[in-house]
């Protein structure tokens, strides 16, 4: 068996692992976002797993603005029933979560009517951290992806594309006027502000087939518009065929920008337009 097909089908395990039980590899029992660690793994063609989503936590999630509100509450405790158990009510887009195109498109492909193979991609990331640093709402361009491709080569077929801006330090519900935040990317500029993808990066990497019949468009913040596009293009752009969108990314300077793999994990609802996912990255 080839290297790459090696690779393939242990992502494929992996999937199925997570799926049924769960790999016990770079987990972290904080209650707070994980640290990446350098966790051992036994999957062959691959050295170790991060967590690339941060912890489902009401007190520590920002809420997009107008998305329901987050609640969590204790229902059963080992002490005084046996078991424990949590009522968790939240909206599909909340924290790190994954969008189906059916969250953007009438008739579109909804959660439960995807591909186990939709939601095992090769990772590409592009670490803009330098710029987001000299303008909170830049736009990640072509000539940025034509960079990635001087250094690492082709970009893959129907990859998961990600936007590294290092927002992700800031994360955290606090928000309001002058309040350095998740909402400003740090900044404390007044309305909403982060960086994200250009729609014309966009159309680029859906002609060149690296967003193809699928693949993924991510980020480290809120999603991958820039917070200047109030229509939200890129993303509805992006939401076509089996594509998905990938918000609220974290631990991104723990992966390499090639050559890594990413598995959505989440939950595949009736009509989902999308869920909250523990998204892990596979490095070679």
């Amino acid at each position: 068996m080839s290297g790459s097909r090696l690779r393939i089908a242990t992502v494929v395990i992996a999937l199925l692992a997570i799926g049924i039980g769960g790999i016990a590899i770079g987990a972290s029992g904080a209650d707070t976002e994980p640290l990446a660690r350098k966790s051992q793994t036994s999957l062959p063609g691959f050295s170790r797993a991060v967590f690339l989503g941060h912890v489902n936590n009401p007190a520590q999630t920002p809420g997009f603005p107008g998305d329901p509100a987050f609640e969590m509450d204790t229902v059963f405790t080992v002490k005084e029933d046996g078991f424990a158990l949590q009522y968790v009510k939240e909206g599909e887009h909340t924290g790190t979560h994954y969008s189906a195109p059916c969250h953007f498109h009438r008739n579109a492909a909804c959660a439960n009517q995807m591909s186990p193979g939709d939601f095992v991609l090769p990772l590409v990331v592009v670490d803009v951290r330098k710029e987001v640093r000299d303008d909170v709402d830049y736009e990640i361009r072509i000539a940025d992806l034509k960079d990635w491709k001087s250094k690492h080569g082709p970009l893959p077929d129907e990859a998961a594309v990600v936007g590294f801006t290092g927002c992700s330090r800031f994360w955290g519900p606090r928000r309001g006027p002058g309040i350095p935040s998740y909402y400003n990317c740090g900044t404390g500029k007044a309305g909403f502000h982060q960086p994200g993808f250009s729609a014309k990066a966009v159309r680029w990497l859906i002609e060149r087939g690296v967003l193809g019949f699928r693949g993924a468009l991510g980020t480290d913040t809120f999603g991958p518009d820039p917070g200047t596009d109030f229509k939200f293009r890129e993303s509805a752009l992006t939401l076509r065929r089996h594509r998905m969108t990938l918000e609220n990314l974290a631990n991104l300077s723990a992966v390499p920008e090639s050559g890594a793999w990413i598995v959505i994990g989440g939950p595949r609802n009736r009509r989902g337009t999308g869920a909250q996912g523990s998204i892990i990255a596979l490095v070679p």
